[in-house]
């Protein structure tokens, strides 16, 4: 997601058009929610003055209350919710379906990676007001002392699933890490279903086909008569 653009790249208004999932996904049937995280876009909020200790948590906060508004419209069902990101959309739709059983499924695309294999541990991109301050103040940026890895996400998502679209040469997200995590959760194959082809830190069409295959059979939806 783009800081400038925010929801309107994947609603289709501004940005790539890779990004634009939730359009794609309307098109498809499905009820679409693109929100803003926070200072991005139009949400200018600042989380810490808010009490927050963490963007990400904000972030978990504000999705889950989306959740709260897909739950209330009569056109969802409400046993059929999941989340979609790529790259920073991409760890908080992992974060969100750990905090909120209600997300029957994740679509994540270059999402995470394995703490120790983050830029070979170097967990400053992690640390930033962006993200959770306390990686570095309270952990020392150091993977070893971290309290919870991407396993432990995935983990705490299941019995629900999870499609991971990891391409082989993408430089934010080393995906031997990917492989690390899935690996360590201790899911199944059907639990987590890992697409790992050529390709750089994109969400492309081929990898975008089968995040929505993925999400229409995992939640037994099917598109309206024409799409």
């Amino acid at each position: 997601t783009n800081r400038t653009t925010g929801k309107d790249e994947p609603a289709g208004l501004a940005g790539k058009p890779d990004l634009a999932y939730a359009a794609e996904l309307a098109a498809l049937g499905f009820v679409t929610l693109a929100p803003d995280y926070c200072r991005f876009g139009q949400y200018t909020i600042d989380p810490y003055a808010m009490g927050y200790q963490s963007a990400t948590m904000k972030g978990i906060w504000d999705h889950m209350r989306g959740v709260d508004l897909l739950a209330s419209m009569p056109e969802v069902r409400r046993t059929a919710i999941a989340s979609i990101g790529h790259s920073l959309g991409g760890h908080n739709s992992l974060f969100l379906g750990a905090f909120d059983e209600r997300v029957r499924a994740v679509a994540t695309s270059c999402g995470f990676t394995s703490f120790a294999k983050y830029y070979n541990g170097d967990l400053k991109g992690w640390s930033h007001s962006g993200y959770m301050p306390r990686i570095a103040s309270a952990y020392s940026a150091d993977p070893r002392r971290m309290p919870f890895d991407f396993s432990d996400v995935l983990r705490a998502i299941l019995p629900n699933r999870v499609y991971v679209y990891a391409p082989l040469e993408d430089s934010n997200f080393e995906p031997s890490g990917v492989r690390d995590s899935i690996a360590a959760s201790g899911a199944s194959r059907s639990q987590i279903v890992l697409h790992q082809p050529p390709g750089t830190h994109e969400f492309p069409p081929s990898a975008r086909e089968r995040a929505y295959r993925f999400l229409s059979d995992t939640l037994g939806h099917r598109p309206p008569t024409g799409a």
